[in-house]
């Protein structure tokens, strides 16, 4: 299982995820990164940011 806490890379949100792969919650903060912050592009970096702060759980 993998964990990703949005307010590690947007400060102030308190959006989580916990999901079986790092692909899944890659597609689930990129829907979240639309509807919560307007983002119509996940860019590379914004990539490079979730995949370090995301960490194995359990």
């Amino acid at each position: 299982m993998k964990s990703f806490a949005c307010g590690d890379v947007v400060p102030g949100c308190e959006a989580r995820w916990v999901c079986s792969t790092e692909d899944e919650v890659l597609f689930e903060v990129a829907a979240h990164a639309a509807s919560a912050h307007g983002l119509t592009e996940v860019s590379p970096d914004l990539v490079r940011s979730v995949r370090s702060a995301i960490v194995p759980v359990g």
